[in-house]
């Protein structure tokens, strides 16, 4: 367990930098570029972990196995990561963090939709006080957010909640490291063929002439320098790579609902992060949201945690 809780925390701490350390290389790099690099290399830096997944459940992956993994890395990595980098890119890095937090309220939505998912009083209570704390943050009465940064920022985390609950199956049979490892991978692959494609003339032509020149051109190698080197190499190997290896172990080393308080610091944490490093100020309206939305966490968090404690003690374990 102390294991467990050293990985919490790393984990915790590699998540809530994400934002800050994006904000503060924007502009130097095209961001397909910054999304392309980073989930290819994480996938790189989870694939020891994936095998070994893989060997202690018996598992031999499969073609289709193989096309889950590409659907998901479109709609993990092509679409929400992206979107996540240009939400980054125009608005404050605590805003994004906060909201991309958020991302289990549509989790809960979509898999009611899709997979029929009995969604329990708590989880609506947790809504309810989520929903309110995103409300607060935007403040739509006086919002200082960009249109443009707004609407990334909530598209990102529902793009997101979309690849979580079309991930569910496969975790289940390969395991959640294996998958996010495979989605990194294939997501990354299909960005760099779309890097490719964006270099032939009529195409990139085309997407400069429809306002998408952001998606032209993308460039593989252009941006570095010796001062941003080692900090592209920290948003690849430690946030990316490191903090979801750091989250799969702290899920192993104890628990799914224990290793979910990585997402219940996040949005406390990564807001002191950008004030501190970034000096982004954190409004009333900010504190507010926040707090709801650690409210919302806690009342789902803590009946499930007590759920599963029931469930042990019930089977004897």
């Amino acid at each position: 367990m102390r294991a467990g809780y050293l990985f919490i925390a790393l984990a915790t701490l590699f998540f809530s930098t994400m934002e800050v350390a994006l904000k503060d290389i924007a502009g130097q790099f095209n961001p397909v570029q910054i999304t392309m690099t980073r989930f290819l290399v994480g996938g790189v830096a989870l694939l020891p972990f994936a095998l070994r997944a893989l060997r202690r459940r018996g598992v031999s992956l499969s073609g289709q196995d193989a096309a889950h993994f590409a659907l998901l890395g479109f709609l993990g990595i092509f679409i929400s990561m992206t979107l996540y980098q240009l939400a980054v890119e125009n608005a404050n890095a605590s805003v994004v963090a906060v909201l991309f937090s958020c991302n289990p309220v549509f989790v809960l939505i979509f898999a009611r939709l899709l997979l029929g998912a009995r969604i329990q009083r708590h989880q609506v209570i947790s809504l309810l006080f989520q929903g309110a704390g995103i409300l607060f943050l935007i403040n739509p009465l006086a919002t200082r957010i960009s249109t443009p940064g707004l609407v990334f920022s909530l598209l990102s985390p529902l793009a997101f909640a979309l690849y979580v609950v079309a991930g569910t199956r496969p975790c289940a049979r390969c395991s959640g490291v294996v998958v996010t490892c495979g989605s990194f991978l294939f997501g990354g692959l299909e960005m760099l063929l779309l890097a490719g494609l964006s270099h032939i003339g009529p195409t990139a032509d085309f997407l400069t002439a429809h306002g998408l020149e952001l998606f032209a051109e993308i460039p593989l190698f252009a941006g570095y320098t010796p001062e941003n080197l080692l900090h592209m190499i920290y948003i690849c190997l430690g946030v990316t790579g490191g903090g979801y290896a750091f989250y799969f172990m702290a899920v192993e080393a104890t628990s799914p609902v224990t290793a979910s308080l990585v997402f219940f610091f996040k949005p406390v944490l990564a807001p002191i992060l950008a004030f501190l490093l970034l000096h982004e100020p954190i409004p009333f309206n900010m504190i507010v949201g926040i707090g709801l939305i650690l409210i919302g966490s806690l009342c789902s968090f803590r009946v499930e945690a007590i759920g599963n404690r029931i469930k042990k003690s019930l089977s004897g374990d």
